[in-house]
């Protein structure tokens, strides 16, 4: 009871002191109020440390301004620290750096415990053996560092030059155009639904990193579905291969590494779109004739044309890239043959000849009148139309890298996974690659005493395209003398020596589709447009009778390029195609998907000698003191990186040029040269650039697409650099 009754007298006087309390604590409050009305708006209040340790508040305006708070309890619990200077001990066992070099060091460590890197994967066998030895890990971090100022670079001129076009001169949108790639632009896809095929289906086998990740995983059946049978040159077994459409089909090789993106681009400033603007995409890997009978492809052409006509009320502009040009040359050959084809493919199983020319297609017969009719203007931008010397390499010794217009990784991917025997296969099963055989013979790219574009004052001449240093010759140049160096090969020899050295269905392959010679005979060239295979080499077939049309050759130059070349012979192999042999004689190479093998232990015929021979750049040659000079086995050249400036200018300069026998209609062509002038901070050249893809993207050649478009021919003009004029004077046209 006692200790209840306290707890309540407690309790009660508790309740009494807050009611008591409470008046006070208002009115302190209201007087706290009033006080904060009469301070500024916005209060400003740093903690400043002071020399001795201690802190001090600057609070302006307050009654807290300069208050020192060396003494607060609470800034005791913080004893206060000693700044500590940054020393290489401290970076160097910090955790910055220690952790990087422990990845770094444990991958070393794995490395060496796996000498003969048995314990890998195949996959990434083949990538870390692809690795450089040389590689240097501050290369890779200077090349991330220009990777990213050059796409910074390249984004700020993203639709620029059709922007300062439509400014300056008010261009618009007025002709349609179509976009013809070269070769190897357009992504090929899968359409097979075979067992083999179906993990491929709708997938890019060609272009896009599907390519690369398909090479890597599964090489053999990549190589059998991009091969085309080498008899037929249709489609090999269980495999079907398409070439994607629309503008996305040649836009980009690989994501990021752009091929026609910036000119679709820069039309669309001008307001083109998918309805004045197309691709024409095709398979490059077929032959023309293929490309026609299997997927209408000239056919289809005419009638895309024929739509943006209508569409547009506009004559169509054609605007081709590298060997969009011969493309182009079939197309407008195509046209007005209205009599029969004189000649089918011959020993081809995949066509018999005819005597109705439209039975496959060919354009559709449109007549000697249509060309003019219904294409304004041609753009030949960097046309290979008389060949390019890297593909010969190609076809005998699979020297490929640069042969054909690859993203870097494309072709790291071609260069490390195959090998250049392979390399060669692969090419030789690519029908449509032999269009880039060089064309026009001695005529055009010299003999063995000169050569058109020979340097002033030369030692030597490019006229020498295959120069072999016999076996045992040392690769010095006092050594290297006309006894030890032999045979010397023009381009009239090489082409039948490269033959020898092929399958026979290569050979006949080539036979059957294409013709590399020259005529100047009118009489013969009209005939000739009877003759398909002629129709793809500008020397052998006249240009459609279109005076209304114009055509505009634009090109780069002035970066070195590959003319000759020195050459090793090695042992003679087995070839690695089928054996002429039948039946139970016959060989059959199993490496080999497309042969389709039961098995690899079928015996050759007794008397199958081997009859290939392996074949390599000398690449232990080079010679300074000469002129041209080799180096590395190579005899560089002008050009554009990939093509001759003999090959991009002299029909344009001098073939076609006014009234001739190749020109009959007087077709007015314009030329225009770029030299190469790279911006070394951009990994694409930048603006100024002129390499063989590049230019694509460069504001010379995309001016120049854009005003041909708008109609404004008489802003696009001669452009002559190079020394092409003189280069034409010394050939022999007659």
């Amino acid at each position: 009871m006692p200790d209840t009754e306290s707890g309540e007298s407690s309790a009660r006087t508790s309740a009494q002191s807050s009611a008591g309390s409470s008046p006070r604590l208002r009115q302190r409050g209201k007087r706290f109020g009033e006080r904060l009305e009469d301070l500024p708006k916005e209060l400003s209040v740093k903690l400043k440390k002071k020399k001795d340790g201690g802190f001090k508040v600057f609070a302006p305006g307050t009654p807290f301004n300069e208050i020192d708070l060396s003494e607060s309890t609470f800034f005791q619990h913080h004893e206060p620290h000693a700044h500590k200077a940054k020393t290489w001990k401290g970076w160097l066992f910090g955790r910055k750096f220690i952790f990087p070099m422990g990845v770094l060091l444990g991958a070393l460590i794995a490395a060496f415990l796996m000498k003969d890197m048995t314990d890998l994967p195949n996959e990434m066998v083949d990538i870390w053996s692809a690795i450089p030895s040389t590689f240097d890990p501050r290369d890779l971090l200077s090349n991330l560092t220009l990777l990213e100022g050059a796409r910074k670079a390249l984004e700020s001129r993203d639709f620029t030059v059709g922007e300062d076009l439509k400014n300056e001169f008010g261009l618009e949108k007025k002709h349609p155009i179509i976009l013809i790639p070269g070769i190897v632009s357009t992504g090929l896809e899968s359409w097979g639904t075979d067992p083999v095929a179906k993990p491929f289906f709708r997938k890019r086998l060609w272009g896009t990193s599907t390519m690369i990740r398909a090479v890597l995983t599964n090489k053999e059946r990549w190589i059998q579905a991009l091969s085309l049978d080498p008899e037929t040159g249709l489609d090999p077994p269980n495999h079907k291969v398409r070439a994607a459409q629309g503008l996305d089909a040649a836009s980009e090789f690989i994501q990021g590494y752009w091929i026609w993106q910036k000119i679709v681009q820069n039309l669309a400033t001008l307001g083109y779109d998918t309805n004045s603007m197309d691709m024409g995409a095709y398979d490059w890997r077929l032959a023309y004739y293929n490309l026609e009978v299997r997927d209408a492809f000239f056919s289809r052409l005419k009638g895309r044309i024929e739509l943006l006509k209508k569409m547009n009320g506009e004559k169509v502009v054609l605007c081709s890239h590298s060997m969009g040009a011969t493309v182009m040359m079939v197309s407008c050959s195509s046209h007005g043959r209205t009599e029969m084809l004189n000649r089918a493919l011959a020993n081809s199983t995949s066509v018999t000849s005819t005597s109705d020319p439209d039975e496959y297609g060919f354009g559709g017969g449109g007549g000697p009148h249509w060309v003019d009719e219904h294409v304004e203007a041609w753009i030949n931008a960097a046309g290979s139309l008389l060949g390019v010397a890297k593909a010969m390499t190609a076809f005998l010794s699979g020297e490929m890298r640069d042969t054909v217009e690859l993203h870097p990784a494309g072709s790291y991917v071609l260069e490390k996974f195959f090998s250049r025997r392979e390399r060669a296969k692969l090419f030789r099963k690519w029908p449509g690659s032999s269009s880039m055989w060089i064309k026009g013979g001695n005529r055009i790219w010299g003999t063995r005493e000169a050569a058109p574009d020979d340097p002033p004052d030369a030692t030597d001449t490019y006229g020498r395209f295959f120069s072999f240093r016999n076996l045992g010759t040392s690769s010095k140049e006092s050594e290297l003398t006309e006894h030890t160096v032999t045979p010397n090969l023009t381009i009239d020899e090489a082409g039948p020596y490269v033959l020898t050295h092929t399958p026979a269905a290569f050979q006949r392959m080539l036979a059957a589709n294409y013709s590399y010679g020259f005529s100047s005979d009118p009489e013969e060239l009209k005939a000739n447009a009877k003759d398909h295979t002629k129709w793809s080499n500008p020397l052998e077939v006249q240009l459609p009778d279109a005076p209304n049309m114009k055509i505009y050759c634009l090109y780069g130059h002035g970066k070195e390029t590959e003319r000759a070349y020195w050459y090793m012979q090695g042992e003679y192999e087995q070839d690695e195609s089928r054996s002429e042999a039948v039946d139970e004689e016959a060989f059959c190479d199993a490496s080999d998907p497309s042969n389709s093998c039961d098995n690899a232990t079928t015996l050759r015929s007794p008397l199958d000698f081997p009859l290939a021979r392996r074949h390599w750049i000398d690449s232990d040659v080079t010679v300074k003191g000469s002129t041209p000079e080799v180096r590395s086995g190579v005899k560089f050249a002008d050009g554009d990186g990939t093509i001759n400036t003999i090959s991009l200018g002299s029909m344009c300069v001098r073939g076609w040029r006014g009234r001739t026998a190749w020109n009959p209609a007087g077709i007015e062509v314009v030329t225009q040269e770029y030299r190469h002038m790279p911006d070394s901070l951009d990994l694409r050249g930048g603006a100024l650039t002129a390499d063989h893809v590049d230019i694509l993207g460069s504001e010379p050649l995309n001016a120049a697409i854009l005003k041909v478009a708008a109609g404004r021919h008489d802003l696009v003009n001669d452009r002559i650099e190079s020394g092409i004029m003189d280069y034409v004077a010394k050939m022999s046209w007659d």
